[in-house]
């Protein structure tokens, strides 16, 4: 069954139960045309046989992103993952969040809460964990997204949403002529299998560096190495904050699409933010609109901590913990 929160408004948000999914997003341009601006599928089913799925719309968990060769050690245990991505475990496994189907909580006209209960042991992972995602169209062109859980035992979490966004309309190109600015003085290097090496380099005087806006396409194919290894963009940037209040929201990502007149700004609390410019689409899934999506069709701005965060000792932590909650807000504000 699908879901339409803020029907008749500026934003129409549509979701569907399985992997939480955002399915489409509808919102005007500078002359007041509506347009579904992210990818997906017509049919249901194809949210879970495509091939490679992308995690179109989907919340991802428990884990998102990826965690070194499946495997992390947590008080003195090891605990090992599917490694679903090469050597590398990603987006929560084989059946991770996405594949999963979502109580639905409640639903209004402007809201839609979700809950999610993954079992002790859920692909590998360790404790109950009990996830609460709440989407709501707000202020006008304001749709937020909530992440709450609990857990039972200490266990990562790292949770986010996967949506391919084209401001120009789904199904409309690619999206290299989008005029993209970051809030990000350095971003996260990896090895040739998407691990961080564990430093964080300075974004000045490479393709990396978008402080200032300019076109996703300008520098993308830079013979930059770390360009050559996700054939693109599929980084994580840190999110420039004030060092005293790390957790308040800030502004992560602002996007254009001059065509159109479009823009969407991404503001977090979280401390990073994964900018992936849909470099592994390659034609073989058929969108909405009954276009091929070919590489480029769409982009990704997924609110997070950094990758293999478990692993490495300098990353901020996320590990959640009995006595705690886990509680972190994004606000995709579109506007023309």
């Amino acid at each position: 069954m699908k879901y339409t929160i803020g029907k008749g408004s500026s934003i129409e948000v549509d979701v569907v139960p399985l992997g939480a999914i955002i399915t489409a997003i509808r919102v005007p341009d500078a002359s007041g045309a509506m347009a579904d601006v992210v990818l997906g599928f017509n049919d249901l089913s194809d949210y879970t046989d495509a091939v490679d799925h992308p995690y179109f719309g989907a919340v991802v968990g428990r884990y998102g992103n990826r965690i070194a060769k499946g495997e992390f050690q947590l008080n003195g245990q090891t605990y090992r993952l599917a490694c679903n991505n090469g050597p590398n475990h990603l987006h929560g496994g084989d059946v991770g969040f996405d594949r999963k189907e979502w109580t639905v909580v409640s639903s209004d006209d402007n809201q839609m809460v979700l809950q999610l209960e993954s079992p002790d042991g859920d692909e590998g992972y360790p404790g109950n964990l009990i996830v609460t995602v709440t989407y709501k169209v707000s202020a006008p062109g304001d749709f937020e997204v909530l992440y709450e859980a609990t857990t039972d035992q200490a266990t990562p979490v790292n949770l986010t949403q996967h949506t391919y966004f084209n401001l120009g309309g789904e199904g409309s190109g690619d999206i290299l002529d989008h005029e993209l600015k970051l809030s990000a003085q350095q971003f996260v290097p990896v090895d040739p299998t998407l691990i961080p090496s564990g430093q964080l380099a300075d974004v000045a005087d490479t393709p990396f560096d978008f402080r200032q806006a300019k076109p996703i396409g300008r520098d993308i194919l830079s013979s930059h190495p770390q360009l050559k290894i996700g054939q693109g963009f599929d980084h994580n940037f840190i999110i420039s904050k004030d060092p005293s209040d790390q957790q308040s929201i800030s502004l992560a990502a602002s996007v254009k699409h001059p065509t159109s007149g479009r823009t969407l700004e991404v503001w977090t609390d979280q401390p990073g933010v994964q900018f992936y410019s849909g470099n592994f689409l390659d034609g073989r899934l058929t969108g909405k609109s009954g276009s091929a999506y070919t590489k480029n069709s769409g982009f990704c701005l997924e609110t997070q901590h950094y990758p293999d965060s478990p692993n490495q000792i300098g990353f901020p932590s996320t590990i959640l913990y009995p006595d705690s909650q886990y509680k972190t807000k994004t606000i995709f504000r579109f506007g023309f």
